[in-house]
Parts: C-alpha cells; structure tokens; sequence
C-alpha cells in the first residue's frame, strides 16, 4: 500500500483546528471579541448571552468601526491592523494574531456588522460555517456589533465538552471581570437570559485624573468592598518594569487563589512566575492553604516580554525572569512592612457581628418597688446598689501599673485583663483590645529568629539530656542532609541508628519547646520543599515552624506585667498584626462601636 499523498489543508479546515486553540469555550470567543472592541477604541462594551452562550453571543461596542473593504478583510485568517511595522516585539495592543474572526465564524454562524464614524451607512458581513457572503449595507450606529449564533455546530463534538449555561455564564463573566479590572474608562455589561451578570459604569471625571482612584474603585465592584478598604496600594519601579495595584492585606486572605489577578501591559495573564513571586511575598503571613487576594499590574517594555506563546494570549515569557520575581517580591514586602500594625477591617467588623444586645427578658427586672408589684428584699438591694458601685482605685484613664498614663505611645493600649487564659483585654484612648497571646508571642519569636540569622545566626543552647526523634528513615535522612543548614538556624541534629535523630542544641531564643513536634513538622515540610531548594530560601517558614512550637500557649496564665512586656512588644515588633499562619493577633473594638451595641449611639 502506497503512502498517502502530501496535500495542503483546505482553509475551513486549517480555520477550525485554529479555533480549537483560539475558541475553547463560549467565554474564549467572548475574550476575544471585547479584546477587540476595547483595541478599537470603545468606550462601552456590551454582551448578551443566551444558553450561556451556546446559542447566542452579541458583543456591541462604539469604537471605531470598519468599512466594507475592512469588512472583508478582517474575517480572513492572520488578517490585522494591529501589526503595521510586522514587529512582533513590540506589541501594544491586546489582539495581534489576527485568528479570532475567522476561528469563530468558521464553527458558528456569525454576522458582524459595523459603522465607521461619519459613514453614511454600516455595512454587515454574514458567514455561515465559514462560508462567506458579500457584505451588504445595514442600519447601525458608530461601531461594530458582531453576533455568534449556534457556536460549534460545525464541529458537533465539542458541544459534548460544554458544561451547562449556567457555568459557561459563569465562565464569561469572570474572563469580563478581568478584562474590565484593567480598563476602569469603559463601561462594561454583561446579560444572560435577561439578567445583569455584570453592569460596571466607566470611572467618572471626577477619578479619572487619580489613575489609582479610578482602578481601586473599579476593583471595588468587582473584588467587593472589603478589598477596597484593606488593600495596600503598590508602586514599584525596576530596570524599565513597573508594577502597580493593590493587595490586600494577609488577615484578608481566602482558601484558593483565585481572587489573585495578574496583568502584563493590559493583559489578563494566568503566569506560574507571577503567582509563584505573589505566594513567595506572602510566606511570612499566610499559611500554605490561605491565598492573599491581590491586583497587580505590570508594564514591562514590549521586547522584554513575548506575549506570542500561545494562540490563547493568557501565557508571557519575560526574557529576564528574575527581575519580574524580585520585582514582585520587593514590592508586597515593602507595603506589607509599610501597613505595621494595620488589620483587615473584616475582622473588627466580624467581631462586632458578633455580639448581640441581651434581649432574653420581655421586662425590666425591678429593683424596688414598681405599680403594685413586688419589691427586691432589703439585703438583695443593697447587695446590688454595692455591685453597681464604681470600684475603688479604678480610674476612667488608662494608666500603667507604675502609674504612667497611656496616650499614642501604646496605640495596644494597657493590659486590663486575662480571659480563659487565652486572650488579653487591654484598654486603649479609643476603645479596647483583644489579644491572642499564643498568636502573638508566635509573631515576636518569628522575627526574632529572622532577625538573628540576618545578622550572625542563632544562638544556641545545649541540652543537658539530648533528646532522640523517631522519625522513620526518609525522615531521618532528609533532616541529616540539612544538618548543617539547621544549625545555622540553631537546630543541632545528628543521624542516631537507622530511622531517628538525636538534638543536641536549640535555639537560645526559644527557652522550652516541644522538640518531638517540631522535628517532626521540620522533616515533613522539608518533604514539601524539595531536596533542591536551600533552607535559607524558605526562612520564614523554617522560623515560623520553630517559633509556632515555642510561643506562649493558650491556657497559660501570664502576669500584668508580662501582658504589658508582649503588648510594648508587639508594638515595636514589624508584622505583628498577624501571627505566620495570616491568622490576626489581636481584635480593636472603638469605644464609639461599643457604645452603638448598647444603643448610646
């Protein structure tokens, strides 16, 4: 049998195996189609969506709108205005490729129909599984309309990887929001079914002159108010690179990445890069399965970064990787380090939810005589006219136990009480503060040991018993290949009999520590880590592990003046609003907030 021929592939074939990378799913060519309208000028982008848009999409924008000439032209696959000097290192705009129109149309029925400004008439152009029709002249206003009906019916098969409307909605309406995050002067819609997914007004006059303004208030009513109000705002320069946006701070945090949105010159991006420096800048503050919720922006000189990897433009190559990582990384730490001692106010808010006024008697219980009814015997009353007397000693004033009186030195206020040997009351100008001991300890001794290490190493404690770690053999051997690197971080180990290790010194700074735990979680984290990566590039986790083991525990019943020591502490300790696992160390209720629960206010 003879080999088969060598042919070239019909172009509606060629067309639909490009739509197959360029047009995943509905919210694929919706991406495409508003990338268009917004490099074509638009002020206000609408989609409609029908099944999800499985049956029906419409994108209408006002942008600059095209001739019948261009018409044509702009169906026809690798066809594009986008590229006048053919550079494909220095590209400014979002569509380039010149794919999307013909991989659409070729496994859809697709009308686009558009209108230059001060034409006389649009003209609209129909193709029909990518057979095309001449254009002919249509009613329309300056813009373009494009309408996708019956999308893969020439390609049934794909149909079967299509999940129901509601997701694919769902799928749109989040490549929107992304799209709309970057581009706060457009107005963005989005309906499905008759209903508004999505109805984002442009940044009025009055923000457009304060760039950040106008961005942060359009990742407000996408992201929600609360980011809003506990985002930091970035701006960093390196090397031609500029970053800009916000973060949100660590004690806002969510179980997955997906509030995490990146974006290169313009573009929404899903990079490994950028992610990986994002989660690298929150290490110190968040645990592994707590994700920040962040908006970064990234201007980078067209030839340092190849937006050409994929049909899709959702991936970037930067042609010097650690810049952008360093960049990153740099950036978050210095506004994480610049916010101090400033908390998400979901947690105030959250802490304020819950309490309630005590409504659980119908009537006052009475304390003499009321109408005709009874009255509290003698005794009871004088008890309670003592109970509710002001006690001796205690003044309104917040005062040290020396006497000093506390203003904005101590903006943590003075230690008042201990609660189930756990939390510490303390009383500020403005209101009172609630405290997490064991959290806040975890906090001091975390960048105690950084701060060590930085300078000459830990110091270091003998044991007067060395203490031996079962740990299983993998354990045992991954914990002796860093022997040397743990010591550095004043943990003295040394391989004992096959299985186990035996600790010899301990970090000074730690005093008592359950050695047994910590060896433990150290082994098992280095599993996580990777035989390749150094100890040194993951110290905030490795002190984190060691202070978690060492800090004041919950249920331990500490002094006033002890309370007071971790207070002064705390206000003079970076970071320390948070403990390592992003969780907040302490709770601020206003007075003005108290006083709202009892109807003062």
């Amino acid at each position: 049998m003879s080999a088969p021929l060598l042919r070239r592939l019909p172009t509606t074939l060629v067309n639909r195996i490009a739509a197959g990378e360029v047009v995943e799913r509905p919210a694929s060519a919706v991406k495409e189609l508003v990338e268009n309208a917004i490099d074509a000028g638009a002020h206000r982008i609408a989609v409609t969506l029908k099944e999800g848009g499985r049956t029906f999409i419409s994108v209408v924008d006002d942008g600059v709108g095209m001739s019948a000439e261009e018409l044509q032209l702009a169906v026809e696959r690798h066809c594009t205005s986008k590229l006048p000097d053919d550079d494909l290192t220095h590209i400014n705009t979002l569509g380039f490729r010149g794919e999307a129109l013909p991989s659409i149309a070729s496994v859809s029925r697709f009308t686009i129909t558009s209108r230059p400004a001060g034409a006389e008439s649009a003209w609209s152009l129909e193709i029909d599984g990518g057979a095309k029709a001449e254009p002919r002249p249509a009613a329309h206003p300056a813009g373009t309309r494009v309408e996708v009906r019956d999308l893969f019916f020439a390609t049934p098969a794909r149909l079967k990887f299509l999940k129901e409307p509601r997701t694919e909605s769902g799928h749109v309406a989040d490549a929107m929001r992304r799209l709309a995050m970057a581009h706060p002067v457009i107005a963005f819609r989005l309906e499905s079914e008759e209903r508004a997914l999505i109805d984002l007004a442009a940044a009025p006059p009055s923000l457009l002159e304060d760039g950040d303004a106008a961005r942060l208030a359009r990742l407000g009513a996408i992201m929600g108010r609360e980011f809003a109000d506990n985002a930091l705002a970035i701006d960093a320069n390196r090397e031609g690179f500029r970053l800009s946006g916000f973060a949100g701070l660590p004690t806002l945090n969510r179980p997955t990445g997906q509030h995490q949105y990146l974006f290169v010159n313009g573009r929404p991006v899903r990079d490994k890069l950028l992610a990986g420096a994002v989660r690298g800048a929150y290490q110190d503050f968040l645990a592994r399965d707590r994700h920040p919720m962040v908006a970064l922006f990234l201007e980078a000189p067209p030839e340092m970064v190849d937006v050409n990897v994929h049909p899709a433009k959702t991936e970037v190559r930067f042609r010097d990787a650690g810049i952008v990582r360093g960049l990153i990384v740099g950036a978050l730490r210095t506004a994480l380090a610049a916010a101090g001692h400033r908390a998400s106010t979901t947690v105030s808010d959250a802490a304020l939810g819950a309490f309630r006024p005590h409504t659980g008697y119908s009537n006052a219980l009475p304390l003499g005589h009321s109408g005709g009814g009874s009255f509290i015997p003698r005794g009871l009353a004088e008890a309670a006219a003592q109970f509710m007397a002001p006690l001796d000693g205690l003044s309104a004033r917040v005062e040290m136990p020396t006497g000093e009186i506390a203003n904005g030195n101590y903006p943590l206020g003075v230690a008042r009480a201990q609660l189930h040997e756990t939390y510490i009351v303390a009383q500020t100008d403005q209101g009172v503060v609630i405290v997490d001991q064991h959290a806040a300890h975890e906090r001091l001794l975390h960048e105690k040991l950084k701060n060590q290490l930085e300078a000459d190493g830990v110091k270091r404690q003998a044991l007067l018993l060395p203490e031996v770690v079962e740990l299983g053999e993998d354990g045992a051997r991954r914990l002796a290949a860093r022997a040397a690197e743990l010591a550095e971080m004043g943990l003295v180990l040394e391989p004992f009999g096959l299985g186990a290790v035996v600790v010899r010194e301990t970090p000074a700074v730690l005093g008592e520590v359950d050695l047994q735990g910590l060896v433990r979680d150290l082994a098992d984290e280095l599993a996580e880590m990777g035989d390749h990566l150094a100890l040194k590039e993951k110290v905030e986790q490795v002190c984190g592990t060691l202070a978690c083991h060492t800090s004041v525990r919950a249920g331990r019943r500490l002094t006033v003046e002890e309370m007071n020591a971790l207070l002064r502490q705390m206000e003079a300790t970076p970071h320390s609003g948070q403990c390592n696992h992003g969780r907040p160390t302490y709770v601020e209720l206003k007075l003005a907030d108290i006083e709202r629960l009892f109807g003062r206010r």
